[in-house]
């Protein structure tokens, strides 16, 4: 099974620089996108087909702001349903989260708040985090969950570039990576780390001074998987070859 994650930074934007060619080419069973930016509206009038893909889309209520999506390639079988949002209205109208139901585990889609600059949304991430953590908690109890998107933060210091120059910036703050410490020890693997070690691998780069040229980046988009699924890991990767977005695409096969 075939799963990729990608912060495309404006969907219409990432058609038009061959997102179907990438989409054709992987081929993954599901695809999660996050920072949709498109409103139902804008969605509805887009000429937007992904064909041989099923379409679920959570957009914020702000037009061109947030938003994920989640894209299902027709005849997998495995899906139940998908679900937006988490019961959370202060984060559902910025259409932070999608749950797949699948016959193995719950597939959660997110988009993770970014502190901003002056650190202006760190407590509304903050609680978010909280929030979401305790709705993966009661998913759990029935089966696995994975968790995939931009969760906006760098773990720890080998996951971005210049670790001490960005100490106490947006990102990569004690209180998100702490955040990010209770998600991995309330049972969840980062699937990265568990399958390549040390491996140093960014998915994230500022559109500033070059910084994907020289490889200056951030490691912020992750694949976290429940303990219970961990004997069927095969792959975890960042397709950093793929462009279009300020983000590359992240990557999960489960031997499932």
């Amino acid at each position: 099974m075939k799963l990729i994650s990608w912060n495309v930074n404006g969907i219409r934007a990432i058609r038009k620089k061959g997102f179907l060619d990438f989409l054709q080419s992987e081929k993954p069973d599901i695809l999660c996108l996050q920072e949709v930016k498109i409103s139902e509206t804008a969605r509805l009038e887009a000429d937007l087909d992904f064909p041989g893909y099923l379409e679920y889309w959570h957009s914020a209520k702000r037009p061109g702001y947030s938003g994920t999506a989640i894209l299902v390639k027709e005849g997998f079988k495995y899906l139940k349903k998908v679900t937006n949002g988490f019961g959370q209205s202060i984060f559902d109208d910025e259409g932070r989260v999608q749950t797949a139901d699948t016959h193995h585990f719950f597939l959660l889609n997110a988009y993770f708040p970014n502190a901003n600059a002056e650190l202006s949304r760190l407590t509304y991430k903050l609680n978010f985090n909280e929030a979401l953590l305790k709705y993966i908690k009661k998913l759990v109890k029935q089966k696995p969950v994975i968790i995939t998107g931009d969760f906006n933060v760098a773990h720890q210091e080998i996951d971005l570039a210049r670790p001490k120059e960005n100490v106490g910036s947006p990102g990569f703050t004690p209180e998100e990576r702490a955040s990010m410490d209770k998600y991995l020890k309330s049972g969840l693997i980062d699937t990265f780390r568990a399958l390549n070690g040390n491996k140093i691998k960014y998915s994230w780069w500022s559109f500033r001074s070059n910084a994907r040229e020289r490889n200056v980046g951030w490691r912020i988009d992750y694949f976290c998987v429940s303990d219970k699924l961990k004997k069927y890991l095969k792959k975890a990767d960042i397709l950093t070859e793929v462009t279009g977005s300020d983000h590359a695409p992240v990557l999960l096969e489960l031997d499932l």
